[in-house]
């Protein structure tokens, strides 16, 4: 992956954290996302964080 485009998602409820991409070209805004924190064993929502 390239590392410019890379961006950090921490979970809301633990210290979990998953490293994925977007494009930056036609999103502008912060990402949420809901997904599996194995930490919990649940669905949970991501937010995207500074590096």
């Amino acid at each position: 992956m390239s590392q410019d485009r890379l961006l950090k998602l921490k979970s809301t409820k633990s210290k979990h954290v998953i490293w994925t991409r977007k494009n930056r070209k036609t999103t502008e805004r912060k990402i949420e996302l809901q997904k599996f924190d194995p930490t919990l064993r649940k669905r949970v929502t991501f937010k995207e964080v500074k590096k």
